[in-house]
């Protein structure tokens, strides 16, 4: 399997922006489909945006459509989150992982998350 690792997230004041990367090894990212979730303490995981293996498909959560894009390079093996206009409640631990177009995400490889936190 693929191991991902995240970073790039941060303390941020609302309307700020952040750019989140998840770096993959073990295997190329061209292979999977990939996605950004998040998840807040408590409460269940949200799917905030998905990129299909070739890319030609890409699904937003309609909370952050608009706001948020996700983008990967194939060529460095990382999957990007450009988030703009950040809200207060975008604060969550956010993950990226990576799966085999349809298949059921956990159970493939997530990365361990990086925190966004997000002030008003």
């Amino acid at each position: 399997q693929v191991q991902l690792v995240e970073s790039g997230g941060g303390l941020v004041q609302a309307g700020g922006s952040l750019r989140l990367s998840c770096a993959a090894s073990g295997r190329t990212l061209s292979s999977y489909a990939m996605g950004w979730f998040r998840q807040i303490p408590g409460k269940e995981r949200e799917t905030v945006a998905v990129v299909s293996k070739s890319g030609g498909s890409i699904y937003y959560a309609d909370s952050v459509k608009g706001r948020f894009t996700i983008s990967r390079d194939n060529a460095k093996n990382t999957l990007y989150l450009q988030m703009n206009s950040l809200k207060p409640e975008d604060t969550a631990v956010y993950y990226c992982a990576a799966a085999p177009d349809g298949a059921p995400w956990d159970e493939y490889s997530w990365g361990q998350g990086t925190q966004v936190t997000v002030s008003s």
